[in-house]
């Protein structure tokens, strides 16, 4: 052999070595399983959940798939379809969204891809993402939005808004507002 051939053979030599005493000797093994950290802890298929409030229902949560994320504390699901529910239990509005991600600790929601929101009352509210802040109780995007009702149409480049969208501020709305013209900045 020459000089690199025989470094080469005496190095497999060594590491063959001290995988066999890794693996073969009486020394500490390992007491847990570490989990990669982009794996979920559970994955459910045709989820399906109820959030009551004092007996009260307030919402309606189905998905294709969910994963549970217990060190964030994270679900992420995908093929959303959600009911919400006023304080009283009558219902308030329906998403739908190609996938959201759930905040266990506040409540908070982040949805995507093709997101509508829907009211008994017929306003429809359609965008690319929604998030739903618990916190501060709104509902918000920074990406274009159309919202309809009857003859009205809104559209903008961002809103931020109550759940009910009675105080709505709206980044460059443009549309019809109860058959009149709505100008940029109005």
């Amino acid at each position: 052999m020459h000089g690199r051939g025989r470094r080469a053979a005496g190095t497999a030599v060594v590491l063959a070595a001290a995988v066999t005493m890794a693996c073969g000797g009486a020394g500490a093994h390992p007491t847990a399983t570490v989990q990669a950290p982009d794996s979920a802890d559970q994955l459910l298929i045709g989820f399906s959940h109820y959030l009551t409030s004092d007996g009260v229902r307030r919402s309606q949560v189905e998905a294709d798939t969910a994963y549970f994320f217990e060190s964030t504390q994270l679900t992420s699901l995908r093929r959303l379809k959600a009911v919400f529910y006023d304080k009283n239990g009558v219902e308030s509005s329906r998403l739908t969204a190609d996938s959201a991600s759930y905040r266990w600790q506040d409540g908070s929601m982040n949805a995507a891809g093709h997101v509508s929101l829907v009211a008994p009352d017929g306003r429809r509210l359609t965008t690319s993402t929604l998030r739903f802040d618990q916190p501060t109780n709104t509902i918000s995007t920074d990406q274009h939005f159309v919202l309809d009702r009857g003859s009205e149409h809104l559209e903008g480049d961002g809103f931020r808004a109550d759940p009910d969208f009675r105080n709505v501020a709206v980044s460059r709305p443009r549309g019809v507002a109860a058959d009149t013209l709505l100008l940029p900045g109005q």
